[in-house]
């Protein structure tokens, strides 16, 4: 993986265009095969019911211990054949650990993963998601190092399966974005991290909970880092992206960055306005590679 400088892409008639703001891995091509999420998509993007998922895999609800005994509720992926697999940490939005994370935890189990999807709001209680000053108001609430704690023994917990082959990997979507870049600042036990629009990266005011911008973190990261953002996206908006970058060559940090045209906030999530399919599609395909490299190999 090659670190620093900038260069885009143009994509083709007809399609979202999307850019890089680092070099990348050349293997890394849009509409990549292996992915079985192309294979899967439904014609309504929103109707769940449209996706069969094989009986190869095993999900359900499970609790493990946090870092200081509480136990957390999580939602459980993981292939049905013995073997030993990489896990995946599959950090929730704003709204919760809903269907669609859910979702996205047994796709990477169809992958050959352990994907374990903790529910942040295990004390807290799920706010309703129709109401969006709940919404911000619990989210808020969640101190960052509560948010490590938990995460963190969401990795020890995979680590720990008799089937686990000892790496693991986190991917966060929108604030769970955020906390995938904080985890892999201050923990230790993640491999590659994936940030998925992570918003409040900089900080204009600090609280209790949220003592410090993830981005003064940026020098302790340990791990790979794969940054996905919208071009559109108000929050982490572009310059929030390119300042990221700065400081991950400023501390010779190893990453790879894709920043997608047509595409804004939360442009993964199926089940919102919001998608958008080309940029999901690619940003899968990628995810997948960028996991191969660091969890499989």
């Amino acid at each position: 993986m090659q670190k620093g400088g900038c260069e885009g892409r143009e994509g083709h008639e007809g399609h979202e265009s999307c850019m890089t703001l680092t070099r990348v891995n050349p293997r890394l091509t849009c509409g990549g095969g292996g992915d079985s999420l192309l294979a899967r998509l439904p014609l309504n993007p929103w109707n769940k019911e449209d996706l069969v998922y094989p009986p190869e895999i095993q999900s359900s609800m499970v609790q493990y211990p946090s870092q200081d005994g509480t136990q957390i509720n999580a939602y459980l992926s993981r292939p049905a054949a013995a073997g030993r697999y990489p896990g995946v940490v599959v950090i929730m939005e704003a709204f919760g650990l809903n269907d669609h994370i859910k979702d996205v935890a047994r796709r990477f189990a169809e992958q050959g993963y352990i994907a374990v999807a903790p529910d942040m709001y295990t004390r807290e209680g799920a706010p309703d998601p129709s109401h969006m000053d709940r919404v911000i108001q619990t989210m808020l609430a969640v101190p960052d190092t509560q948010a490590v704690a938990d995460l963190d023994g969401a990795i020890v917990h995979i680590k720990r399966m008799p089937d686990s082959n000892g790496k693991v990997g986190a991917i966060g979507f929108c604030s769970g974005g955020r906390y995938t870049l904080i985890l892999g600042c201050k923990s230790t036990n993640v491999d590659a991290a994936v940030d998925s629009a992570g918003g409040f990266i900089l900080q204009e005011q600090h609280t209790p909970q949220r003592p410090v911008s993830p981005i003064e973190m940026i020098p302790a990261l340990s791990c790979p880092l794969l940054g996905l953002f919208g071009e559109e996206d108000p929050n982490p908006s572009p310059a929030h992206a390119a300042r990221m970058q700065e400081e991950l060559d400023k501390h010779g940090k190893t990453y790879e960055f894709r920043m997608y045209r047509n595409a804004g906030h939360a442009f993964f999530a199926d089940y919102r306005p919001s998608y958008r399919a080309a940029a999901a599609q690619d940003m899968w395909h990628r995810v997948l590679v960028f996991y191969d490299q660091y969890l499989k190999a």
